[in-house]
């Protein structure tokens, strides 16, 4: 379905037909007043399409990003046993955790 390239109401049937795509139950009271804003929402994306741009250079982001790096230090850490016996459950020198997923290993 294609973006209405009219001002106005939706259809009740183009709504619908959004409804069912987007796997929704809506009334027919729904219907109406669905209509009205989907329209007004393409009205307003309408008028940004109309936006003149052809010197605005495209960007990802509203403002500059600048990524703060350091120095990948080698530094001494806990030793493995003393991790171990903090952690609520060991097995085979590592943290056992509960299983997220019902695969089969």
């Amino acid at each position: 379905m294609s973006t209405p390239s009219r001002k106005g109401q939706l259809s009740r049937d183009e709504v619908a037909h959004l409804a069912h795509l987007a796997r929704l139950a809506v009334t027919d009271e729904e219907l109406d007043l669905f209509a009205g804003q989907l329209a007004a929402v393409l009205d307003a994306v309408a008028q940004v399409g109309k936006a003149a741009v052809e010197d605005v250079p495209p960007t990802t982001h509203a403002v500059p990003m600048t990524n703060v790096m350091r120095e990948d230090v080698v530094r001494p850490s806990l030793p493995r046993d003393v991790v171990l016996a903090g952690a609520p459950a060991a097995e085979d020198g590592r943290i056992r955790v509960p299983r997220i997923l019902q695969e089969e290993v």
